[in-house]
């Protein structure tokens, strides 16, 4: 940019909407990825050897919107980001007014919680990137433990004495499973959960959970 943006007002209506919500958390986000191969061609990395100090603050905002509500995206008023960067609101301005500024590539956006918000391209593909792995990796681990969880009650089934038939039934046990998270208060321990597998068994034979197993072929 070549001129310092004034944050302070804006026509929200003529401003994109940015894509993350504002009640995406990243808590476990410890580390970030960072492509070098992209940084040291861009733009940015050239300008900052002109000038260290705003390529310093830049890049500081650059790290600090991954914390931001929503993520990846800063404050839009000089007080806010004076703070932010742990400046003097004087000294803030100074940099902001300089051709090259901390600000270089940040737009404002319109943030789904009514919010305007600054947000650079880069540092959204960025953080898009890892709500996505974020989502894969949970889904990952409940996947799981949704296994390891139907495989622990397959062994209390063949223990209460259900045979081969049912026990190597995926729908049967997927719905035994569910009805025990729905009914079945507390850990899944004998002689209580016995107790709750045979009213599960009752509960699925009045369904025809079991009637459909007992009649494949």
């Amino acid at each position: 940019m070549s001129k310092a943006l004034n944050l302070q007002v804006f026509d929200a209506s003529e401003l994109p909407e940015y894509p993350i919500p504002a009640e995406c958390r990243l808590d476990s986000h410890y580390f970030m990825q960072f492509n070098h191969d992209r940084y040291d061609r861009s733009e940015f990395r050239r300008k900052a050897y002109r000038d260290p100090e705003v390529g310093f603050f830049g890049m500081e905002l650059f790290f600090k919107s991954h914390g931001e509500t929503p993520l990846g995206t800063l404050p839009a008023d000089d007080d806010s980001l004076a703070f932010l960067l742990g400046l003097p609101l004087d000294r803030w301005k100074s940099l902001k007014e300089r051709p090259f500024n901390p600000l270089y590539n940040w737009r404002p956006v319109r943030c789904d919680n009514g919010a305007i918000r600054l947000a650079h391209p880069v540092v959204q593909e960025v953080m898009e990137a890892a709500l996505r792995g974020h989502q894969e990796h949970k889904a990952s681990n409940e996947n799981k433990a949704v296994y390891a969880r139907r495989k622990r009650l397959i062994e209390a089934l063949r223990e209460c004495g259900c045979g081969d038939e049912l026990c190597s039934d995926d729908l049967a046990v997927g719905w035994l499973d569910d009805w025990l998270l729905k009914h079945h208060m507390g850990q899944r321990r004998m002689p209580q959960l016995q107790s709750s597998i045979a009213r599960a068994l009752r509960a699925a034979a009045t369904e025809g959970i079991l009637g459909r197993t007992r009649g494949r072929t």
